[in-house]
């Protein structure tokens, strides 16, 4: 897949102290060896950094088991090959939830070296799910004896749209209590990195053409049904972003014209009838405790009618707004994805009777829906991911 994205990135930290600036040195010449290995001369070339500099650095970061040097020969001299280690450049991935923050971190050849997942309060602020993110993030390093000069960048997820002239959460995020926040600013000042920030669907999407089994199709939509509904799209093999960056809003298409009002101001939408919130809400009426979706994918599994039958009919609106995308956009592949991923068929059957009933009969016929084969990971593999992709790293 191509390394083009639309997504928000941030602007380049200014070095202050010195070993702010060592460490903005460190991540120029890892940039540098992101495309392969490089002579000590070649990376002063580069950077536009002494040959000593260049040479300490260096040393510094063979002592930190970053990077791994050989004699070599450049045009006819002796030299020193300087290579990155498998883990001497790592991308952090981080979704944030409307009830929790998930972090991996990657290394180059998009394995997973770690991650942790932790549960934030509902109604939890942008500053509160940063500052665990950074929590979380320290902890994973220090656990697996990684330096902080080896993370390249970090890629964040959210669960809303992102308005690319801002760079800003829009109206319309599942995390009303984010909206407005210059999200894009607030993470690289807590991260001390570069960052890249999207919309969790989105990332979604990415994920499945570089970690998924999708690596080769050009046309793709991944929904999340979660608090939540939304769509991220590949077409024609590149990220879609439409006008201003908020695409993929199929939680907002209209399904009953005189239905429940939506959050969003419309009546009807799928969200009102498909997301996990709904289905929450209709099976734990009489309930004592708070259902989750977990509950839900237990209790439809185990048989239970009630759960079947209200899992049923989300499937189908979900199946009628799923069609009538596709008479639009003709995609290859469908992956549905979020919490409830562990249903299985016991999803994916009603959904695919409302895309056939209601897509024009080839396009239903020739649309494959699947269940996500990466689980909760999804998005903060994909937000990884779009780290890789803007250094460049388009696979494995």
């Amino acid at each position: 897949m191509p390394a083009t994205q639309r997504s928000t990135k941030s602007h380049p930290r200014k070095p202050g102290s010195q070993s702010a600036l060592r460490h903005l040195n460190q991540q120029r010449i890892i940039e540098c060896l992101l495309s392969g290995p490089s002579t000590q001369a070649e990376l002063s070339r580069q950077t536009g950094l002494s040959t000593a500099t260049i040479s300490n650095i260096v040393k510094i970061m063979q002592d930190a088991g970053l990077v791994s040097t050989e004699p070599t020969t450049s045009s006819g001299r002796r030299a020193t090959n300087v290579r990155l280690n498998s883990n001497g450049a790592v991308a952090v991935g981080i979704d944030f939830g409307r009830r929790h923050l998930r972090v991996v971190l990657a290394s180059l050849g998009y394995h997973v070296i770690a991650e942790d997942y932790i549960e934030l309060p509902l109604g939890h602020h942008a500053e509160e799910g940063i500052a665990a993110a950074v929590r979380l993030l320290e902890k994973l390093l220090q656990e697996n004896g990684i330096d902080r000069t080896a993370v390249v960048g970090a890629g964040a997820g959210i669960p809303g749209p992102i308005d690319r002239r801002t760079g800003t959460v829009a109206q319309g995020a599942i995390l009303p209590e984010w909206v407005g926040i210059d999200i894009l600013h607030r993470l690289e000042e807590a991260l001390n990195c570069p960052v890249f920030v999207d919309n969790d669907a989105n990332l979604g999407a990415l994920s499945e053409v570089t970690w998924g089994p999708h690596s080769g199709v050009s046309n793709l939509m991944f929904l999340k049904i979660g608090s939540g509904i939304g769509a991220g799209l590949i077409l024609n093999g590149f990220p879609y972003y439409g006008n201003v960056g908020i695409t993929g809003e199929i939680g907002h298409a209209t399904i009953h014209e005189h239905g429940l009002v939506c959050r969003c101001g419309n009546r009807g939408c799928l969200e009102t009838i498909a997301s996990t919130t709904t289905m929450i809400e209709l099976l734990g009426r009489g309930q004592e405790t708070l259902l989750t979706p977990q509950d839900i994918v237990r209790n439809c599994l185990a048989g239970d009618s009630a759960t079947q039958r209200v899992v049923d009919d989300a499937g189908l609106a979900v199946g009628r707004a799923l069609g009538n995308v596709s008479n639009l956009i003709n995609p290859e592949v469908i992956v549905v994805g979020g919490p409830l991923a562990g249903l299985g068929d016991l999803l994916l059957d009603p959904i695919r009777r409302g895309l056939v009933r209601h897509a024009v009969p080839v396009v239903g016929e020739t649309t494959h829906l699947a269940m996500s084969s990466l689980g909760a990971r999804a998005e903060a593999l994909g937000a990884a991911a779009l780290v890789f992709q803007h250094a460049g790293i388009t696979g494995r």
